[in-house]
C-alpha cells in the first residue's frame, strides 16, 4: 500500500500560509502609507487639533476643550471682527494663543471707560463695539493703537486675565493659523464655529486706508 500524504504537513501546503503573512505585512504597511498621505496634508494645510490652556478666553472657552481648526477659510477670504483665531504668538511663535479679532487692518482701535470703539482714521468718528460676549469683565483700559495693512488688534473674552494686543500689540496677517471650527469636546458643548460673534452695529472696513 502507497503511503498517503497529510496536506497540512506538506511543504506545499505550508507555502500559502507564509505568503498569506507577508501579504498582511504589506496590506499593513500600504495602509500606514495612504493614511500618512492624508493625515499629514490634511494636518498642514486643512484642518488641526487645539487643546485650550488657560482662562483668557472665558467664559466662551475653558481650558481643556477640544476644538478643530479651520486653516482653509483664510486662504480665499480675509479674517473678520468677531473671529475666534488660533496664531503664532508674535513674541515667540512656537506658542500658539487663542483671542478673538477686535480691530482690522487700516483701523485705529480706542479703549477707554471700559468700551472698546473704532476710529475712523480720516475722519476720527468713533464706533463703539457692541461686545455681548463680555459678561461681566471689562477693563479700565486707556490706549489708542493704529493698525497697520497686514495686522489685527485681538483680545481675550476675559479681559481681565488675558495677555493680548493691549500688551504685546497687533498680530501679523502671517501669524494667524484659521479660525475655530468645531468644538469636539466636551461633547456637551459640541458646536460649529464656536465663539463666533456677528456686531450689531455696522462698522466701515478702513483697510484701503494709506499708513
Amino acid at each position: 500500500m502507497e503511503p498517503v500524504s497529510n496536506p497540512l504537513m506538506s511543504p506545499e501546503s505550508e507555502r500559502p500560509a507564509k505568503e498569506g503573512g507577508d501579504s498582511f505585512i504589506v496590506e499593513v504597511f500600504k495602509f500606514a502609507v495612504l493614511a500618512l498621505v492624508i493625515v499629514v496634508p490634511f494636518r498642514l494645510f486643512i484642518a488641526q487639533p487645539f487643546i485650550v490652556s488657560g482662562a483668557s478666553m472665558a467664559p466662551t472657552f475653558d481650558t481643556g476643550e477640544y476644538l478643530i481648526i479651520d486653516q482653509v477659510s483664510y486662504r480665499f477670504d480675509n479674517p473678520a471682527r468677531g473671529d475666534v483665531i488660533i496664531f503664532r504668538f508674535p513674541n515667540d511663535p512656537s506658542k500658539y494663543f487663542i483671542k478673538r479679532i477686535i480691530g482690522l487692518p487700516g483701523e485705529v482701535v480706542e479703549l477707554a471707560n471700559g468700551y472698546t470703539a473704532i476710529v475712523n482714521p480720516s475722519t476720527d468718528e468713533r464706533t463703539p463695539l457692541d461686545e455681548q460676549y463680555l459678561v461681566t469683565d471689562r477693563t479700565d483700559d486707556h490706549l489708542s493703537i493704529s493698525l497697520a495693512s497686514d495686522e489685527y488688534f485681538v483680545m481675550g473674552d476675559n479681559r481681565s486675565a488675558s495677555s493680548d494686543s493691549r500688551m504685546w500689540g497687533p498680530v501679523p496677517r502671517k501669524n494667524i493659523v484659521g479660525k475655530a471650527f468645531v468644538r469636539l469636546l466636551p461633547p456637551r458643548e459640541f458646536g460649529v464655529y464656536p465663539g463666533a460673534y456677528t456686531y450689531t452695529t455696522p462698522l466701515l472696513n478702513f483697510t484701503n486706508v494709506s499708513e
